[in-house]
């Protein structure tokens, strides 16, 4: 991989990951509700999660769509339902102090599974590994392409999580908490837009 390529991969891979998304959203909403070092679990999984992705992808799963075009459409469908269901439980959330069971941020395995039904995350993945991946170059480019995205992602995420760290000292009251988890749910569920309405 050349330097110029390996630039433009650092690039492409730290603003795909610290722009808004799914993720970065649930991140925010995450530690805002139950603080950064709750959250770690949740980050770790991300940035391990899809580099994983990444790695699978390179090595040919991302093919499956173009072999099976209903593969596709079944994913879309779905990413749309486990994010609509993800914003509910969000917006749903009673705030920690009220004692609520269900109020529990991801673990590593429920962060990293879900990047297999993250529209974002596919994206990235299959940009990625289609730009920066040459042919002929055997498998050493697709472990480069894995490991600057684990690299670039785990900061990235983590802004978003000390913001809603941050966010956390202002919501003192738990209408205020209440407010601000409806609003994450609203923007998790218009991070759904580029994925019905794209060309």
């Amino acid at each position: 991989m050349t330097y110029d390529l390996l630039l433009g991969l650092i690039t492409f891979a730290f603003v795909s990951s610290i722009t808004p998304g799914p993720n970065n959203l649930m991140l925010m909403a995450s530690g805002a509700n139950f603080g950064f070092r709750r959250t770690l679990p949740h980050m770790v999984g991300i940035s391990l999660g899809h580099a994983f992705m990444v790695a699978l992808v390179g090595l040919g799963l991302g093919q499956i769509f173009t072999a099976f075009p209903m593969a596709q459409f079944i994913m879309q469908w779905l990413s749309t339902l486990y994010l609509l269901y993800l914003a509910w439980k969000i917006a749903t959330a009673a705030p920690p102090s009220e004692g609520n069971a269900r109020g529990r941020p991801f673990t590593f395995l429920q962060a990293a599974a879900f990047q297999w039904v993250n529209p974002k995350a596919w994206y990235m993945a299959i940009y990625a590994v289609t730009n920066y991946t040459p042919e002929g170059t055997g498998l050493w480019p697709i472990f480069i392409v894995a490991g600057v995205f684990a690299a670039t992602n785990q900061p990235s995420v983590a802004v978003w999580a000390g913001i809603g760290t941050q966010i956390k000292r202002l919501l003192t009251r738990p209408k205020l908490l209440r407010w601000f988890n409806g609003t994450m749910a609203v923007l998790l569920v218009l991070t759904l837009i580029p994925v019905w309405f794209s060309t």
